[in-house]
């Protein structure tokens, strides 16, 4: 089971090899994702990290969490499931790039 974080106020420059370098000290990264506007094709300030280890998330949230990154403060939480039949879309390519 992998185990999630959501990853805020990133700079929008910040690329998923850029974000797997900061998450790998605190364990091995499964993914990183960086989600990007679909119509403008910028960052949208926010990804997604995953692990396989609970320890490794845990770990990278307290480690992590509003430490500085290109000059902006991230949240890093665990990542909440986005309920069934929301409206926006579903598959994997819904809004995302740049997974590593």
């Amino acid at each position: 089971m992998n185990h999630k974080l959501y990853v805020g106020n990133l700079p929008y420059a910040c690329t998923s090899d850029e974000l797997r370098e900061v998450f790998e000290p605190h364990g091995p990264v499964q993914s990183t994702t960086v989600l990007i506007d679909r119509e403008s094709g910028h960052s949208r300030g926010f990804s997604f990290v995953e692990y396989e280890s609970k320890n490794s998330a845990k770990t990278a949230i307290e480690a992590l969490n509003g430490t500085s990154l290109g000059g902006r403060n991230i949240v890093v939480s665990k990542a909440r499931e986005r309920p069934q039949g929301d409206g926006r879309g579903s598959g994997p390519d819904q809004g995302l790039a740049q997974q590593g």
